[in-house]
C-alpha cells in the first residue's frame, strides 16, 4: 500500500490487518480470481457502501454486526478480487473530515477508488421538502448549488484525505418539482454556473431523476464545466444506452464516467429494501438491464477512460452477486468479440 500511510496502521492507531481480520475477507475461489483479473484495469465495479452482513460468503468470510463493518469492513472488502471501488454513501447525509476520509484511503490498495456522494443539502432546492435539506453541516440555511459550500463540506475534505484515490464526487439531484422542469434552461444555467465555480482537478459527475433534462444542451453544458453525466439504472429514468443516445455521442461523457445501477424496475426503494433483505442473494433479476449495461461498457471502455459501475442491493437483491454476474456477462461478450476477429 502506498500513499505515505503506513500499511499497518490506522490514522487511529489500530491495525488495519487486526480490522480485516476482524471482519475477514472470503476466501475467492479460483473462478473469482480469474474473472477479477479479466476485466480492464480502467473498468472499477464497487458496491453502494459496505456495511451488509448478508454478505457474508460472497464478500466476508463471517457473519458479523453492521456497526464492525462499517468501522472495520472495507480492508476486507477491497480484498475482493472483482470490487475495486466503493461508494461512500453516508455523505450525502451530513459531511465527515479528511481524517476520516483519510481512514478510508489507508485501508484500500493504491489502486482502488472512491465514489463520495456530495451531501444532499447542495442538490435540492429550498421549496422541497423531506429530503434532508436541513442535513448536518447546512446550519438551517439553503445550500442548493451553493459552490462554496460544496468545496468546505465535501471537495476540500475529500481531496485532503483520498488524494489520489478519489474516483469523483457525485452530485445526486431528486426528482426536481414543476417550476424547474418548466424553465429547464433556467435550471440548467444554474447548474452550469455552479459546476463552473467549482475547482478544476477532482472529477464531478451530475446524476438526474427527470428525464427531461435529458438534452444536448445538458451535455454540451457538461462538457464545457468538465463534468460528467452519471448513467443510471432507475425506474424515473430511460435505459443507460437511451440516456447515451439523448446526449449525442461523445457528449457529457469527458472524464471519468459513473454508472449507478440503483433500483430494480417496477420497484420503490422501501418496498425493495424489504424485499430484499438481508441481501444475501439474487431475487429478482434483472437480465435487460443487466445486458444493457454491458453493451454500453462495451462502447466505453475501449475507450481507456475510468469508468466506475456502482451497484445497489436494490438492484436485484445483492450488489456483490449483481456486480460479478455483470463482469461475467461482460467478459463473455469480449471474448466472444474476440473470437469474430480472429474468425
Amino acid at each position: 500500500m502506498s500513499g505515505g500511510a503506513d500499511p499497518q496502521f490506522d490514522l487511529f492507531g489500530g491495525s488495519l490487518a487486526a480490522d480485516r481480520d476482524a471482519v475477514g475477507p472470503v476466501v475467492a475461489t479460483d473462478e473469482l480470481r480469474r474473472l477479477g483479473a479479466s476485466l480492464p484495469r480502467n473498468l472499477r465495479l464497487g458496491t453502494s457502501s459496505w456495511s451488509f452482513p448478508g454478505w457474508a460468503g460472497s464478500v466476508y468470510a463471517r457473519r458479523v454486526s453492521e456497526s464492525l463493518l462499517a468501522r472495520q469492513g472495507l480492508s476486507a472488502y477491497a480484498c475482493h478480487p472483482v470490487l475495486r471501488a466503493v461508494s461512500i454513501d453516508r455523505t450525502f447525509y451530513g459531511p465527515i473530515s479528511a481524517s476520516e476520509f483519510a481512514r478510508y484511503a489507508a485501508a484500500v490498495p493504491d489502486d482502488f477508488r472512491f465514489l463520495v456522494k456530495a451531501p444532499s443539502v447542495l442538490t435540492t432546492p429550498a421549496d422541497m421538502t423531506g429530503m434532508h435539506r436541513h442535513a448536518e453541516g447546512s446550519g438551517g440555511v439553503d445550500r442548493f448549488l451553493d459552490s462554496d459550500h460544496a468545496i468546505d463540506v465535501v471537495i476540500a475534505p475529500a481531496l485532503a484525505g483520498l488524494a489520489h484515490r478519489l474516483g469523483a464526487i457525485l452530485f445526486q439531484f431528486p426528482p426536481l418539482p414543476a417550476r424547474h422542469t418548466r424553465e429547464p434552461a433556467r435550471w440548467l444555467n444554474r447548474l452550469w454556473t455552479f459546476l463552473e465555480r467549482l475547482p478544476k482537478g477532482p472529477q464531478y459527475s451530475v446524476e438526474l431523476r427527470n428525464r427531461e433534462f435529458l438534452t444536448r444542451e445538458y451535455a454540451q453544458a457538461l462538457d464545457s464545466a468538465g463534468v460528467t453525466h452519471c448513467f443510471n439504472v432507475h425506474p424515473r429514468m430511460p435505459s443507460v444506452l437511451t440516456q447515451a443516445a439523448l446526449m449525442g455521442s461523445g457528449s457529457g461523457v469527458a472524464g471519468t464516467l459513473v454508472l449507478r445501477w440503483m433500483l430494480h424496475p417496477g420497484q420503490v426503494y422501501e418496498a425493495a429494501r424489504e424485499r430484499y433483505f438481508p441481501f444475501d442473494r439474487l431475487v429478482d433479476p434483472d437480465p435487460l438491464n443487466r445486458t444493457a449495461i454491458v453493451d454500453w461498457l462495451s462502447s466505453v471502455v475501449p475507450s481507456g477512460r475510468e469508468v466506475m459501475v456502482i451497484a445497489n442491493n436494490k438492484a436485484e437483491g445483492s450488489a456483490p452477486l449483481s456486480l460479478c454476474a455483470l463482469a461475467r456477462e461482460y467478459s463473455r461478450q469480449v471474448s466472444d468479440v474476440r473470437l469474430q476477429d480472429v474468425d
